[in-house]
């Protein structure tokens, strides 16, 4: 299992250990970050881990020499290289020392779990992915692969296979995309890539409607934070999250275009504008009840704003 684990990320930058440690976790590893490869050899001295994803260049001791440590000292222990753009020499060197696997900087999220999973299998780490969640039902799932095989048979099928998983499943969730991927015959990475590059694809569940608060210059200094930190309390979500029923997912963007009636929120395809905190709860009655039992249209503004 992915909690019995225990993965070690060394390198001087902070920002690096914590990308590295954010997808890993997100897994169920057991993540531990050094700075630095004394700091790291610290850590291994007192524990055991399966692996260890080491930057190349750092101060006082390299990735190089902490891997020939690691080779003598811990030769169970897989060994990944996270670098920018290392010589064809220090490759080579780094392969004669056992090293499994190379990430680039920087590094998205599936490249560094699609590098994970295969050191571990090379190390012998048993490793049980997380099986799809019972929401995705034999129906859909027969839906989305016949849906990929056409795709498979056209260029530049990716976006479009993409587009028809959203619709069929609601979202794309790493388990999806893995299967979209194995489909085409192209790598996880690169479907994750597109997934987190298009603001149209989404990896989490969407509600059955969709708000978007306007961001912009008009609706901010017109008060858009307050109506947006009380849709946040009614409906118990942050931005980018979907309520627990599934009738609403929260998001922002830049401009609605609509500055003239800002504030604005979209909820679906429909502006509404010149809102107030306790207007925009009221809008949303009129779509779904909020936190309360399902409101008739002439109960609109049924819930107060509180004092």
């Amino acid at each position: 299992m992915a909690d019995d684990i225990k993965i070690l990320v060394v390198d001087d930058e902070p920002a690096a250990i914590k990308n590295a440690e954010r997808a890993l976790k997100a897994m169920g590893f057991d993540v531990e970050g050094a700075l630095g490869g004394k700091e790291a050899i610290t850590k291994m001295e007192q524990n055991n881990y399966s692996l260890v994803l080491t930057d190349l260049k750092m101060p006082e001791m390299d990735g190089l020499t902490l891997t020939g440590w690691i080779r003598k000292s811990r030769p169970d222990t897989g060994v990944v290289i996270i670098a920018d753009y290392p010589s064809q020499d220090t490759i080579k060197e780094a392969l004669a020392l056992g090293v499994i696997d190379y990430v680039p900087k920087p590094f998205t999220p599936a490249v560094l779990t699609d590098v994970t999973h295969r050191a571990l299998k090379i190390k012998g780490k048993v490793y049980v992915e997380e099986k799809p969640r019972e929401e995705f039902t034999p129906s859909m799932l027969n839906e989305l692969d016949r849906a990929i095989k056409e795709y498979k048979k056209k260029p530049g099928s990716s976006i479009p296979a993409l587009q028809r998983a959203q619709e069929i499943v609601g979202y794309l969730p790493p388990e999806i995309q893995k299967r979209i991927a194995r489909g085409l015959n192209i790598s996880p990475a690169e479907i994750h890539s597109i997934v987190s590059f298009y603001a149209f694809f989404t990896m989490k569940p969407r509600g059955d409607h969709l708000i978007r608060c306007c961001l912009g210059t008009a609706c901010f200094v017109r008060g858009i934070e307050a109506i947006l930190n009380k849709l946040k309390e009614v409906l118990k979500i942050d931005v980018g999250d979907t309520t627990e029923d599934r009738k609403f997912s929260l998001e922002t963007v830049r401009c609605l275009g609509c500055c003239a009636i800002a504030p604005v929120m979209m909820v679906d395809e429909e502006p509404q504008g010149a809102l107030t905190p306790k207007k925009a709860v009221s809008v949303l009655n009129k779509y779904a009840p909020v936190g309360m039992e399902e409101a008739h249209p002439e109960e609109v503004g049924i819930i107060e704003e509180k004092e």
